[in-house]
């Protein structure tokens, strides 16, 4: 093999490369050939890694202060050991990205605390180019939200609790 087809082979696989990013590819295999006995097999493929996010918990708004203390409405290891089985648990209906907000830099669609109705926006889930608003299956308020703006999110895994 001469050192221009190590050279032009270098320059193919970048462009692979930036083929696959700029479809959004995970994979693409090619095969080259140069006459009988040359031949060049490519395989550029991303290492898809998926994270589950840890649950994070945003503090509610400072309210002001009452008399008697409220009592959480979970204990903290039940609440901890699967939001997925809370009965209030919003599961995400796809795969795709979860936005808390309309656009970068907007106030969120809701927040720890808010009272929230049936059918109202909670988040946003983008798959495939396309913004799937997420609707509250119940009224109630918002007492967990468990993904943070801009993580991946896989179909069923737990969104938020709204109790």
């Amino acid at each position: 093999m001469s050192k221009d087809h190590i050279t032009s082979d270098v320059a193919f696989i970048k462009a692979l490369a930036e083929l696959l990013n700029q479809n959004e590819l995970t994979e693409i295999s090619v095969k080259r050939e140069y006459g009988e006995n040359d031949t060049l097999n490519v395989k550029v493929a991303k290492q898809s890694q998926i994270v589950q996010a840890a649950p994070v918990s945003y503090a509610a708004p400072a309210a002001a202060p009452s008399a008697a203390p409220s009592a959480p409405a979970a204990p903290p290891a039940q609440a901890r050991a699967d939001p997925a089985a809370h009965p209030g648990a919003v599961a995400s209906p796809m795969v795709g990205t979860a936005y808390l907000a309309a656009e970068p830099g907007a106030e969120p669609f809701v927040a720890v605390g808010q009272q929230v109705n049936a059918g109202q926006t909670v988040l946003i889930i983008e798959a495939m180019k396309t913004m799937n608003h997420i609707p509250a299956p119940a009224s109630g308020v918002v007492k967990r939200i468990l993904v943070t703006d801009g993580t991946p999110v896989e179909y069923g895994a737990p969104l938020m609790i709204i109790e």
